[in-house]
């Protein structure tokens, strides 16, 4: 496998999937004419398997109709189908008791499910935030500021959470830093450089370092105790390591941001040797989506099955990682991910990426959409690609 990669190569293959396979599965079938918003719950060859819409989805599909907006063509449609997603969720996503938002609404809008925690709100941020940039839209900066504002009151204030857990066992987690990280660093890309969001950067990266990497057995925690102590029961010890690339890269990227800055390389690159040594599967290739720190069994059922996302985080993390260092081991990194996740998750016939695949790489079902998956993480990836290939201008 080369130890090199062709960047302009690669970046035109990335750009042409995004353009001329990605965005033809999605639009303009996923555009709900009827109620506004975005439909994403899709079988194999596009045909509609739930007609529900997920309010992260919403904000997410909006984000990334905006990012392509700005950076590869000026596409009324583009702008007018993420406006239509900002649209329906300020109309019908709120909940008008505490102004927090649902995660799962009816394609009417009538809400389904609140959860306690606020990545609603994190990927409403982004979205207004990019439509404030695209636009000049100043009422969407400030929606944008004012749910970044509640995302990180709710994840950050003692006592804002609804507790999930009795509190006998205390816990902090990974996902709120790695959210609020990349948040920010949206927000600060679409909308300037407020000292506040490089404040909360920095206190992410600081909490990464200080509580949830542990160099002496090179692993990222999703879950310790207050003090960054590995609490050894089944859910604390189980690591995601499409998690911890994904917040490999956010930590890259944040790099290349100030100046391709030494340490933070470092820590980035740490983080996606280290899930990369424990996540791929040696014996059938592809991501295993959850294994143990102490290499005990896992409790969850699916710990071997290979989802879509994790082999797009591990696209962008093993391309940027090879863009700012120049080591030879992440092109060969970058190209096992390429290979396997290419031949196993695409779909040759429809288009897009199946999103669940078992252990061997065959699909566990077809479906293309759902509550989770939408026209974000693949797109993103994509886009991502090509951006550090030179080939897009962000």
């Amino acid at each position: 496998m080369s130890d090199s990669l062709d960047l302009k190569e690669l970046g035109e293959f990335y750009k042409d999937r995004l353009l001329n396979d990605v965005v033809p599965f999605w639009f303009p079938r996923a555009v709900d004419t009827r109620h506004g918003g975005l439909l994403h719950c899709f079988d194999a060859d596009g045909s509609i398997v739930d007609t529900d819409k997920s309010v992260w989805a919403q904000g997410r599909m909006a984000w990334m109709l905006l990012t392509m907006y700005q950076s590869i063509e000026k596409r009324p449609e583009w702008l007018a189908w993420a406006e239509s997603a900002l649209t329906f969720l300020e109309r019908y996503c709120i909940d008008p008791s505490d102004g927090r938002m649902y995660f799962h609404v009816a394609q009417d809008g009538t809400p389904i499910r609140k959860r306690r925690y606020a990545y609603s709100e994190s990927f409403a941020a982004i979205s207004f935030a990019a439509h404030a940039a695209a636009t000049g839209n100043g009422d969407s900066a400030v929606k944008a500021r004012h749910w970044f504002d509640i995302f990180t009151r709710i994840h950050f204030e003692p006592g804002a959470m609804e507790p999930k857990f009795t509190g006998n066992r205390p816990a902090t987690d990974l996902g709120s830093r790695m959210i609020t990280l990349v948040t920010a660093q949206e927000m600060r890309r679409f909308l300037g450089k407020d000292p506040l969001f490089t404040q909360w950067i920095d206190r992410c990266i600081n909490d990464l370092v200080t509580l949830f990497m542990k160099p002496d057995i090179k692993a990222v925690m999703e879950v310790v105790a207050p003090d960054g102590s590995i609490i050894d029961h089944f859910n604390e010890r189980t690591l995601n390591p499409g998690h911890t690339i994904e917040g490999g890269w956010f930590v890259l990227e944040e790099a290349r941001q100030r100046g391709n800055d030494p340490a933070l390389i470092k820590i980035g690159c740490d983080m996606i040797d280290w899930a990369f040594a424990r996540g791929w599967d040696r014996e059938q290739g592809g991501l295993l989506y959850y294994c143990d720190v102490y290499n005990k069994p896992v409790q969850e059922y699916w710990h071997n099955m290979k989802f879509w996302w994790p082999h797009d985080e591990a696209l962008i993390g093993s391309m940027l990682a090879y863009v700012l260092t120049g080591e030879s081991r992440y092109a060969t990194m970058h190209n096992m991910v390429h290979e396997w996740s290419f031949n196993h998750f695409q779909d040759k016939e429809n288009g897009e990426w199946f999103g669940y695949l078992n252990r061997d790489g065959s699909p566990s079902n077809t479906l293309k959409g759902s509550l989770w998956k939408s026209f974000f993480h693949h797109p993103r990836a994509l886009w991502t690609c090509a951006k550090y290939c030179g080939v897009i201008n962000d």
